[in-house]
């Protein structure tokens, strides 16, 4: 019995550690800003003892209700077999269900897709905001350092850049110690400033947040802008549930993260009341013997919040990528054993110019604070209404049992998300800009592919009408296997059309390859592979993927031949379609989105790198296509 206790006990600790490394990156540095920008932001407010009491009881609600209460005890339950984030709570809606209307069905799928483009906003400026407001604690030991914090800053992005190809495996390891050492500082210090004027810890309660806005009116509303920043960061603790589970996210957060951002913000609060001229209050908390370590502590773990971030990037892109909402992209796994360790190369590098432009467009972290905060706010709320679904339509909850719940989270959700929709014109124009180009694009691509499907569907014969007229003419068969990639299980690809027009012959085998994406994160490895022998040496596969995951098809193949569904007839060649898009046709999509899907089109990866399949054993056929 205690031999088998052990492991988890020692697995549970281990995923513990390392969810403070990934999951708790963003939120865990948001001291670094979000009181400085409260008293010292673009719409500062004095810090007299009331504001200080009254914005400290704001943050501790805001993590207790919003963090605490909405992410860790009811958002969290919405698993898609133990994943989390926007794309698979979309996934437990089930869309055919009667009691979603024919109109809400897109609007449930748009609400999704936007939330999902503004969590790419907030990812451009989560490593700009964050490492620049690290190296800026330089200006509190020398002001002959103030000219270095721009370079410095673009170096440092620069550099977590530049790395990426190489993964967060070797790296990740040490992610985890460090943001231990990073809380347990935070801890300390805000403890230690506590101690010194203790009155600050009656900002716990809520009194103090109500008299903040009968005393302030619509200033203090302008100031939760800045408030929320404290909470930026909270959608990660469903997003990377997958990556650590449930019980290791909530330990972490109420065993040490949660205390220790309290203890810090409190602290900071404490130091205000004896320093309100103190313009960095978080490097104010340290002894200037400590400034230096504690600069570069703070750099490291913005590094990796950062970080965080980008593999966030790079995991959503794959996800809008299997269920249709992007163009293929060039994914490395950088993990022989874990699956979700993946780099995609064109969103690296177009998140390092945006974010180092940004860092040389606003110059400092209090003007990106004004850029930050709405798409996390937006995408709260978002998945406020998302979970109202899944509660309704796929656990059958009665309207009196969730409506009560979402209410309440969607109070602070919009209540937030309206006082940061003030920053506008400060820089919050930026993650809403972002959030619409990317909302076009995926739709454009979407609505594209639909519409090419339709057009080549037309022209497709049945596999069996196909399979009968080769047994009926007798058509001359070359030793070897031919794949065929179909894009329908049912319908014969126009690439064998093409191949069959132009050559008159076939190999001896031919496989119909069809990769079928599943709303589900993994499918089961046992259930992946579905086989059917059609006759004549005609083989139908369909191979099932889950929407984290990227199939490859020379290793669904070698399965299929270990499992002996079909004969192993070698040499192998792989056939793929090309189409060369025309937009002269009658198409029901406007001619804008037309040319961005066309555009996309052109641009998107090849399917023979997607897909792994070896260059030297493709053949590609298509042709035109009007549209």
């Amino acid at each position: 019995m205690t031999e088998a206790v052990k492991p988890a006990s020692t697995d549970t600790i281990k995923l513990t550690i390392g969810a403070l490394g990934v999951v708790y990156g963003d939120i865990g540095t948001s001291p670094l800003y979000t009181i400085r920008e409260c008293f010292h932001g673009t719409h500062a407010i004095t810090p007299s003892p009331a504001n200080v009491l009254g914005v400290l009881s704001l943050i501790a609600w805001s993590l207790t209700i919003v963090v605490t209460l909405k992410y860790l005890m009811f958002i969290m339950r919405a698993d898609n077999r133990g994943e989390g984030g926007i794309f698979a709570l979309l996934a437990l809606i089930p869309l055919s269900d009667p009691r979603l209307s024919g109109r809400m069905r897109p609007v449930v799928v748009f609400a999704a897709l936007l939330g999902a483009s503004l969590l790419y906003g907030d990812g451009f400026i989560t490593p700009s905001i964050s490492v620049l407001s690290a190296i800026e604690g330089l200006e509190m030991a020398t002001h002959a350092a103030d000219s270095l914090i721009l370079p410095l800053t673009c170096i440092v992005l620069l550099v977590l850049f530049i790395l990426q190809h190489h993964g967060t495996e070797g790296i990740g390891k040490i992610f985890g110690p460090i943001m231990m050492i990073w809380f347990l500082t935070l801890a300390i210090l805000g403890g230690r400033a506590i101690l010194q004027n203790p009155h600050v810890l009656m900002a716990v309660n809520p009194v103090y947040a109500w008299r903040f806005f009968a005393e302030n009116h619509f200033h203090g509303l302008i100031v939760l802008g800045a408030v929320v920043l404290c909470i930026t960061g909270g959608e990660a603790l469903y997003a990377d549930m997958g990556h650590f589970g449930k019980s290791p996210i909530r330990f972490s957060w109420f065993f040490l993260v949660f205390p220790a951002l309290l203890l810090n913000y409190m602290g900071q609060g404490a130091l205000l009341l004896d320093h309100p001229e103190l313009t960095h209050p978080f490097y104010g908390l340290s002894p200037r013997i400590v400034l230096f370590p504690m600069v570069i502590l703070s750099t490291l773990a913005t590094i990796i919040a950062s970080q965080a971030m980008i593999s966030g990037a790079f995991s959503l892109t794959r996800q809008a990528l299997q269920l249709g909402y992007c163009p293929r992209v060039t994914i490395v796994h950088t993990s022989a054993d874990t699956e979700g360790q993946i780099y995609i190369p064109e969103i690296n590098w177009l998140m390092m110019v945006v974010c180092i432009g940004l860092v040389l467009i606003f110059r400092a972290s209090s003007n990106l604070a004004s850029a930050y905060g709405i798409a996390v706010t937006a995408n709260m709320a978002i998945t406020s209404l998302l979970y109202y679904c899944v509660a309704t339509l796929t656990w059958h909850w009665p309207v009196y049992k969730a409506a009560p719940l979402v209410v309440l989270f969607l109070i602070f959700d919009v209540t937030y998300f309206g006082s940061n929709l003030l920053k506008i014109l400060d820089g919050g124009w930026f993650p809403v800009m972002v959030a619409a180009i990317i909302v076009i694009l995926m739709t454009a691509w979407k609505d594209g592919r639909a519409a090419l499907y339709q057009k080549v569907r037309s022209t497709m014969l049945s596999m069996d009408t196909f399979i009968a007229d080769v047994a009926r003419r007798g058509v001359h068969r070359v030793k070897g296997t031919a794949v065929f990639m179909a894009s329908s299980s049912n319908f014969t690809p126009p690439s064998l059309l093409h191949h069959y027009k132009h050559n008159k012959v076939l190999h001896e085998e031919v496989i119909f390859l069809t990769i079928q994406p599943e709303d589900i994160p993994v499918f089961p490895e046992t259930d992946r592979l579905a086989f059917e022998s059609m006759g004549q040496g005609f083989y139908r596969i369909i191979a099932r993927y889950g929407f984290m995951e990227t199939p490859n098809v020379p290793k669904i193949v070698d399965r299929a031949f270990r499992a002996k569904m079909i004969p192993h007839v070698p040499p192998i060649s792989y056939y793929l379609g090309r189409e060369t898009l025309l937009l002269t046709g009658n198409s029901k999509m406007s001619r804008w989105r037309l040319h961005i899907f066309a555009f996309l089109s052109r641009n998107s990866q090849s399917a023979v790198s997607y897909f792994g399949i070896p260059p030297g054993r493709v053949v590609e056929l298509g042709g035109q296509i009007e549209l």
